[in-house]
């Protein structure tokens, strides 16, 4: 497993360093594989468009609809 891994030097405060090395332990994990989740989690994977759904009307008749619905909102 770990000749296909880079190593990488990752600078942290004293306090995260205690913070990371209880949550492993926690876990029953190494430092590296509760680092390499964290990576994962934070930067990996694919992307999820947030605003995806944001002008979801609960309808699904929208588009068979649409000139009544667009006439209704123009007309005063």
């Amino acid at each position: 497993m770990l000749a296909y891994m880079q190593r990488t030097t990752v600078m942290i405060p004293d306090d995260l360093d205690l913070r990371l090395r209880h949550e492993a332990a926690r876990r029953n994990m190494t430092i590296s594989e509760l680092t390499r989740e964290a990576i994962e989690r934070h930067v990996g994977g694919p992307r999820r468009l947030r605003a995806a759904g944001a002008g979801r009307s609960g309808r699904d008749d929208v588009s068979e609809r649409i000139e009544e619905i667009l006439a209704a909102e123009v007309t005063p």
